[in-house]
């Protein structure tokens, strides 16, 4: 199984598209709120390198925005 965890905000509709794409291909996922939890922020900024949400990370492979395709082969969804 991988490792899936989502960095997103409240008011982020790209964060909710891909919570509903994860969803509904039943991908066991964990959500870090930026806006509340600023380790997590911290981690996104300077860890994975990203100032955007969603940043999703599978496994050790970040993927940053709205990139449906790259999840998709991250996590062999055909």
């Amino acid at each position: 199984m991988k490792n899936v965890t989502i960095y997103s905000q409240p008011g982020c509709p790209p964060c909710q598209i891909v919570k509903q794409f994860l969803d509904h291909h039943q991908i066991t996922y964990i959500e870090k709120d930026i806006s509340s939890d600023m380790a997590a922020r911290d981690k996104l900024v300077y860890e994975l390198g990203s100032s955007s949400t969603p940043t999703v990370t599978v496994n050790q492979e970040v993927v940053t925005g709205f990139d449906l395709k790259k999840l998709e082969r991250l996590l062999e969804i055909k």
